[in-house]
């Protein structure tokens, strides 16, 4: 299947727009991201503040105006630049922290659990969409996708760059793998729920980086395939996990 040609590398902050316009363009990604943002949505009430991290090139304001977004790049029509290790926020000032494949690109995500704690209002939440872990995706993963997908590292990583440096194991490595590490460390923040989905869809999508696998009519069809639960627990690609600040 065809590659996208792209002019500029995948750390400059025109890539963004690159993907914004592959985004915008291909049907099937799109409704994908319509139905995670309205994830997002769903957590979204009148009188909340709002933060998107990692805002690239995403639509999210379609669907969520009110909404901040950001992203470490200075990228054209997003709202602000800063690393989402260090926000520009009063502390107990967010109702919630939206982030869709944000979170394994943070060189330290200890950094950026101590500010998500700081910045979040009591009862706050950070939503995120990351990649998971099942013997599918790391075969898929380890294959066919350039970002690192390590299971035996550590919570750190040395960037090479905004979106070049990764590992996309991290979600898994801190919400599974060292669970207790994570509550014993972060009291503050409690892990509410993990839902694996997305087996599928995303990946016949072509994502940002090739042509669709499938005709945007047979969609549905994919979409129903990939609906029931041990589908979804043996095989998911991605995941969503809720995370709600409790002063205790």
């Amino acid at each position: 299947m065809l590659k996208y040609n792209f002019k500029y590398n995948l750390d400059h902050p025109y890539r963004s727009i690159e993907h914004r316009n592959i985004l915008l363009n291909k049907k099937i990604l799109k409704d994908i991201y319509t139905k995670w943002y309205d994830i997002f949505k769903s957590f979204v009430k009148n009188d909340g503040k709002y933060v998107e991290l990692g805002s690239g090139g995403g639509f999210i304001k379609d669907i969520i105006p009110q909404v901040t977004t950001s992203d470490i790049n200075d990228i054209p029509g997003v709202d602000l630049s800063f690393s989402a290790e260090k926000m520009p926020f009063d502390s107990d000032s967010l109702s919630a922290i939206f982030m869709i494949d944000t979170f394994h690109h943070i060189p330290n995500v200890s950094d950026f659990l101590n500010e998500a704690r700081r910045v979040l209002k009591d009862g706050g939440k950070i939503i995120m969409i990351e990649p998971w872990n099942t013997r599918w995706s790391r075969f898929i993963y380890n294959r066919f996708h350039h970002e690192l997908f390590d299971l035996t590292r550590d919570w750190t990583f040395e960037s090479s760059g905004p979106l070049s440096g990764s590992n996309m194991a991290l979600p898994y490595i801190i919400f599974r793998r060292d669970r207790k590490v994570f509550d014993e460390k972060f009291q503050e923040l409690k892990l509410i729920d993990i839902k694996p989905h997305s087996p599928f869809t995303y990946l016949l999508s072509g994502g940002f980086s090739r042509k669709a696998f499938i005709p945007d009519f047979l969609f549905p069809l994919f979409q129903k395939i990939e609906q029931p639960s041990w589908v979804r627990k043996s095989f998911a690609m991605f995941v969503t996990i809720i995370i709600e600040k409790v002063i205790r």
